[in-house]
This record gives structure tokens, sequence and C-alpha cells, in this order.
């Protein structure tokens, strides 16, 4: 299993990831493309049912998948699951798809990986709901500070939409998360890992090798389950 080492970027949502000299990738293996995740350089593994994807006649087959490769040992998380107002089939299907890899997640003590878009109600239904034994993280993060309280207030780590968190407007908001609970991610877009972290840094008036030893100490904390040897 690869984990990411001292002095690593760690991109914790990646799609289609490549092996980078001193850069370790989370990459999401989505159910419906049916890619088994293999031994690779650099790169670990999170294998979910997307709702976009989701349909009445192909939710079991998708589950499947993801049961299929839960214990697999180049996976370390479920996910991306969750929740889209915008794209995919009924809110019932979604809540149902969502809540069986919540139980997987658990199952199989990996943390969960989430996509959401304009569903916070529901996913903060379903943590309080299921209570959770596993972490989860929210990728692609890009609400306001008070939505950002209350997930992390809920124990939820939170990665942010490489564009929005490029912009100046993000500086306020990750001036005022706690960093023991933020990643950094590309999402497959092609921007440099390497430059999200600068414009953080910068926006945490920090030099980028202390950013890196705090997002490597939230990789721990995130995959405690793991038994992660990083040092």
């Amino acid at each position: 299993m690869n984990h990411p080492g001292p002095g690593d970027y760690i991109d914790i949502h990646n799609h289609d990831s490549f092996a980078r000299d001193s850069v370790f990738a989370v990459d999401t293996l989505m159910a419906h493309e049916g890619i088994n995740p293999v031994y690779r350089y650099g790169i670990a593994y999170s294998v979910g049912v997307h709702p976009w994807f989701l349909t009445e006649a192909n939710q079991q087959q998708l589950l499947d998948f993801v049961r299929a490769n839960a214990y697999n040992e180049n996976v370390v998380a479920i996910g991306e699951a969750g929740y889209d107002r915008l794209k995919g089939p009924s809110s019932e299907l979604q809540r149902k798809i969502f809540e069986e890899q919540v139980r997987i997640s658990d199952e199989c003590r990996k943390p969960l990986v989430i996509h959401c878009v304009r569903s916070w109600d529901e996913l903060l239904a379903s943590h309080k709901r299921m209570k959770p034994a596993m972490p989860w993280l929210v990728h692609g993060f890009r609400g306001k500070k008070e939505l950002a309280a209350q997930l992390t207030g809920r124990g939820i780590f939170l990665s942010f939409w490489f564009d929005f968190i490029l912009r100046p407007e993000s500086s306020d908001l990750m001036r005022n998360l706690p960093r023991d609970r933020i990643f950094l991610e590309t999402d497959g877009s092609g921007v440099s890992i390497k430059e999200i972290y600068l414009k953080v840094a910068s926006d945490l008036g920090m030099g980028v090798d202390e950013l890196k030893n705090i997002i490597l100490e939230n990789y721990k904390s995130f995959f405690s389950t793991l038994k992660i040897a990083t040092d």
C-alpha cells in the first residue's frame, strides 16, 4: 500500500493520476468505469459510486463493484460518494446508495470521500443519523465560512475546489479554518498541486514545508485505521 512520505505534496483527490516526483496522489476510481485498483508508485485509490452515474438500473452492479474492491490493499478510501441536487437520479436513490457506501466505509475501516452539490442538509442529516465510525472528507469545497465551520465542527475534513482555492477570495476562508481539517486537491484539472500549496501557504502566512507537514499529519489522522508508516 502506497502512502506519502515527509516532503511530499499530497493531492488528496485526483483522476487519471500519474507518478510524479515528490507528489503523492489519491486517484478516484468511479464504479461505472470498472477500472480495478492496481499498484502504481506514488498513487493510492478511492473507489465509489458517484451520483452522476447512478441509475435505478445499475445501482446494484455499482455497489457490488465497490464491495469487491473495498478491501483491496491499494484502496485507502471509499468514494467519491455523495449527493448532487443538480445532476443525478432521485434524492431518495442518492441517499440510499450514499448511505450504503457509508456502511461499506465503516465495515472495511476506510474513510469516505464525498461529492456534495447544494445538498448540505441531506449530507448533514446522514452524518447525524448514521454516526459514522470512519472520518469523512468533502472534496471540491467552495462554500462559505459558516458552512465550513458547520462541517468541520462535526469532524469532517475539507478539500478545496482547485479553481476556487487559487482565487484571492478564498484566502479569508482558509485563515478561518482549523488547520487539522484541511486537504488540497487538483481533481483531474491539470493544475499543479505545487501551485496550490504555494497559494495556501501564502494565505496562512507560512512556508510550503510547514504546510506540507500540516497536511501530512492530517493524512495520518484521516487514514489512521490503515496504520501508516510515513516517518
